[in-house]
């Protein structure tokens, strides 16, 4: 019999491996037996709340155990687990639940203020569930615990199907939230090719019992991106598949010793994280402490959703020869595209990966771009892809299109393919400036910035300019002790990329605001630069200091104006 869905892989796991840890979060551990048990109780509890299969259950948590409990019970009974961003405020949850058709929530008691505010306006939701302390329970909702720690629980019937979906949201920086629809049954197959011991695809359940009953428990993997975006919950998701171990942090936001004390503690064999964002302040709590985290076990340091430069990578396999860093390219929309490999022997470069045998590289007019031609198009991945976007058909006939006979995933990413096909990301179509006729991505840009000793991030964005266009703005967050100097990065970034590419106006702020999943809000960074472009406009026309950008007066917070650079 086939149950090729999340539950039933995970139900085989929990019978072989019952008392074999499946996730660990500071003090808390969870085994296999008590994580299937109390994934029942709760798969029951949202069935006596009227919830039937097909029924949208967001998860509104950070980093938890409790948040994969819950996707797990909803899988049990055919019900479709929501990812729910913890930074939206009051009118994007109600967007965004009530796009997704949502009637039950499980959040975190710190959001219940925020729940309470908003429940009223989504009457769609029959059944809220607190995590947290039993004393701080609003009395408009139930108790995680209680329903998850009931024993006994029975659950009959053919309740699931392949078919069941996983709703995973993404974007919003250039518009509303789009809810990605995945098949259980696509997705498990995405995630578990991931893995170098992977199941057999579309396996029965005789055949999942088989694997499993071969070998021992998985691999012991720390997520320390949010399991609300899709990097952290893929990973998460195919280490569980795995029979493996899931560890988290409680820290709410990344700190890079917190992440290196549990890798050390736990003994973790992987980890995954979002690129330099993470990458970096990991180096430097290394650089500081060299002796306190050995990470003898650590044998994987993954990383997708961000820019992973080669001096990054080329800096944590000298500092620890026996890792191997695998950078993968992919999305929401479109699971794996592509993936590099770092080793103490090959260091990959920046932005450039192997794509899977399923993807290409797709021009404008709907061919397929011929491996070095140089051409620029957009990069696209047959096989297992999702349906669509929740509730928009015209952005799903935009990313989702029939081409040479086979369905492609096309999310929006530009690249080329060299003659060996070796993919090079170029960037999103969206951000990408045109200057003076020239088109530059900002990425290339925030790198070659970023190389520089004194700039520790950075932000690249497109303003509009009277003569060209649109003028090149960067923001750069200094590193630590460092004061970047405005002309001599202009200069830097000369020596690596063409002239036109180089910002007309550089200005140092205090955090370039990566969210959590390493990403950049390009639409907030752009009111950013714009304000600041206006202030060196102004500026500009005074007599007295023509070329000097003003300190105060209409700067962004925490910003310090530098100079406007000429080609």
């Amino acid at each position: 019999m086939s149950d090729w869905t999340f539950a039933g892989v995970w139900e085989q796991a929990a019978a072989l491996f019952p008392e074999a840890c499946v996730a660990v979060h500071g003090d808390r551990r969870l085994s296999w037996a008590d994580f299937d048990r109390r994934a029942g109780a709760l798969a029951a509890a949202l069935v006596e709340h009227g919830l039937r299969p097909g029924a949208k259950v967001a998860q509104y948590l950070p980093n938890r155990p409790e948040y994969l409990e819950s996707f797990y019970a909803a899988c049990k009974v055919g019900l479709v687990p929501v990812n729910t961003n913890y930074r939206y405020l009051d009118d994007e949850l109600v967007y965004l639940w009530d796009n997704a058709d949502v009637e039950a929530v499980v959040f975190d008691g710190q959001y219940a203020d925020v729940a309470e505010r908003v429940r009223r306006r989504v009457p769609r939701v029959r059944a809220w569930f607190h995590v947290g302390a039993a004393g701080e329970r609003p009395d408009w909702a139930m108790g995680y615990e209680d329903a998850a720690d009931r024993h006994g629980v029975p659950l009959s019937g053919p309740v699931r199907s392949e078919d069941d979906l996983v709703l995973l949201y993404t974007g919003g920086t250039t518009g509303q939230p789009k809810g990605v629809m995945w098949r259980q049954a696509d997705l498990l197959s995405m995630v578990n090719a991931m893995e170098p011991r992977a199941l057999p695809d579309r396996a029965t359940s005789d055949e999942i019992a088989a694997h499993f009953q071969s070998g021992r428990p998985g691999r012991r993997m720390a997520v320390a991106c949010p399991l609300m975006h899709g990097t952290g919950l893929f990973f998460a998701l195919s280490t569980l598949s795995t029979g493996g171990c899931v560890i988290t942090v409680p820290s709410a936001r990344f700190d890079a010793e917190v992440l290196l004390d549990a890798l050390e503690a736990e003994q973790a064999h992987a980890v995954v994280i979002v690129g330099d964002a993470f990458a970096r302040p990991m180096l430097d709590a290394l650089d500081r402490e060299p002796g306190r985290w050995p990470l003898a076990n650590l044998r994987i340091v993954a990383s997708s959703g961000a820019i992973w430069s080669e001096p990054v990578k080329r800096r944590l396999v000298e500092r620890f020869p026996k890792m191997y860093l695998l950078d993968g390219l992919g999305s929401s929309e479109a699971g794996r595209i592509a993936s590099s490999v770092t080793s103490a022997g090959e260091v990959a470069e920046t932005a450039t990966f192997r794509a899977l045998d399923s993807a290409a590289v797709i021009l404008d007019d709907g061919s397929f771009a011929p491996p070095g031609s140089g051409q620029i198009g957009h990069l696209a991945i047959s096989g297992w892809v999702p349906l669509g976007y929740h509730k928009d058909e015209a952005k799903s006939a935009q990313a989702f299109r029939e081409i040479g006979g086979r369905r492609w995933s096309i999310p929006g990413d530009l690249a080329s393919i060299d003659a060996d096909g070796t993919i090079r990301l170029l960037g999103r179509g969206s951000t990408c400036i045109n200057t003076a006729g020239e088109k530059v991505f900002p990425e290339e840009v925030e790198e070659a910035l970023k190389s520089h000793p004194t700039v520790a991030d950075a932000a690249v964005v497109g303003v509009p300019h009277e003569r060209f266009g649109q003028a090149i703005v960067a923001m750069v967050e200094a590193a630590a002790g460092s004061r970047p100097d405005p002309d001599e990065l202009t200069n830097h970034v000369k020596g690596r990329l063409a002239g036109y590419k180089a910002p007309k106006l550089i200005s140092v702020i205090d955090s370039v605001g990566r969210a959590p999943n390493g990403k950049l809000d390009y639409r907030h960074l752009h009111a950013v630069a714009v304000s600041a472009w206006d202030a060196s406009r102004a500026n500009e026309a005074q007599p007295h200091h023509p070329r000097e950008a003003p300190r105060a007066g209409g700067t962004p917070a925490g910003m310090d104006l530098g100079k406007e650079h000429d080609e």
